[in-house]
């Protein structure tokens, strides 16, 4: 484990960042700077991306933030928790748009440089999304991207036993806690169409080829299944000269429920090693052989 102090963050800012394709709406974030007194121009910055029905403090999110060696920027896409607009089960391509107008907001007034994203379940495939498509503009900057529980094969698993429902009121509705507050969304037949249809095979091609990569993935998550990590390991695996380096977890579920240092720990220790240039494609922690498997808390270092 790394030796990063319980919290190395000396400044929080609230940001609201006009939203310009959206009427009334300003995305809200978390700015963290761990040396405030120093200029942003130039500076390097990590984005921390949530997934469905999420927000930028929940699971392992704010606690990584206030771990990293560096600043960083986790917010709210539209329609979720603080950020306005409306709620889509489907439409990536909204996403991708909100992560253009962070990035616009913080390289542009800031002059911060984007230097790695951290992105959960459907922030990593948004993420991945956003790196393909600015391969030759702002993301040329990106020197890392972890993917924790991201899903490759985008059909939906649950579109049949939902379908009666679907079929009967047109839709189905989704109920959640999210920010300790209830929320419900419609998700109709299109958001299902749309949500499969989105092409993460696009990173074969054009994913950037310079970008380190850390997969994470739990061997208990029932929401993307453990294999698409494989699936994500055998593609970026294959680039160079960035790695890949892939982690599975025995015991956690999609959400790295109760286990959020599973995430913030492998991240860190992830960071110090490309840092040092000791980074190899492989799987975690290859070649190491005495580990004391039970205190290194659920990790599970053995492909499937």
């Amino acid at each position: 484990m790394t030796a990063t102090p319980e919290t190395t963050s000396q400044k929080t800012t609230k940001l609201a960042i006009p939203h310009p394709h959206e009427t009334d709406c300003s995305i809200v974030g978390v700015l963290e700077q761990v040396a405030p007194e120093q200029p942003t121009q130039g500076r390097r910055i990590a984005l921390i991306l949530h997934g469905a029905l999420g927000h930028k403090d929940y699971l392992f999110q704010k606690r990584l933030a206030l771990r990293l060696p560096l600043d960083s920027f986790r917010f709210d896409f539209r329609g979720n928790h603080e950020t306005g607009g409306p709620w889509h089960f489907g439409r990536f391509g909204d996403d991708v748009v909100d992560l253009e107008v962070v990035v616009e907001y913080l390289t542009r007034e800031l002059g911060y440089v984007i230097d790695a994203i951290v992105g959960h379940s459907r922030g990593s495939v948004v993420a991945l999304l956003w790196m393909c498509k600015h391969r030759d503009g702002a993301a040329k900057t990106v020197r890392r991207y972890v993917n924790v529980a991201g899903r490759y094969r985008m059909e939906v698993h649950d579109l049949e036993e939902h379908r009666e429902e679907l079929e009967s009121q047109g839709y189905v509705l989704r109920k959640a806690i999210v920010a300790r507050k209830p929320f419900e969304g419609k998700i109709y037949r299109e958001d299902y169409d749309d949500f499969a249809s989105v092409a993460t095979s696009i990173i074969w091609d054009q994913f950037p080829s310079h970008i380190d990569v850390l997969t994470l993935h739990g061997l208990k998550d029932a929401v993307v299944p453990p294999y698409d990590a494989f699936i994500y390991a055998r593609i970026y695996g294959a680039r160079s000269p960035g790695t890949h380096t892939l982690r599975y977890v025995e015991e956690a579920d999609h959400n790295f429920t109760g286990m959020p240092e599973e995430v913030v720990e492998p991240v860190l220790e992830w960071l110090a090693q490309q840092e040092r240039g000791e980074l190899k494609t492989g799987v975690w922690h290859t070649g190491v052989k005495d580990i004391d498997h039970k205190k290194v808390l659920h990790g599970q270092t053995s492909m499937l």
